[in-house]
C-alpha cells in the first residue's frame, strides 16, 4: 500500500503494508519502521501489487 500525506513543507509517501487503521490514524509498516499517519493528513492512498520476484542471474 502507498499512502501520500502532508508534512511540513509539502507531501511525502509511505510505502509498505497496512498493519492498522482506526477512526483517527493508519499504520504502515515500511522497510525502515512503522509509520503512524493521522487520517486528517492523508491526501491519497492505494493498494499496490507486490514487487516481482528477482530473477536468477544468467550463467
Amino acid at each position: 500500500m502507498v499512502v501520500r500525506y502532508r508534512i511540513e513543507g509539502g507531501l511525502t509517501d509511505a510505502l509498505g503494508h497496512l498493519v492498522a487503521c482506526d477512526a483517527g490514524a493508519c499504520t504502515i509498516r515500511t522497510r525502515q519502521a512503522d509509520v503512524v499517519i493521522p487520517l486528517e493528513l492523508v491526501v491519497a492512498a492505494k493498494e499496490v501489487p507486490p514487487a516481482p520476484e528477482r530473477r536468477r542471474p544468467r550463467a
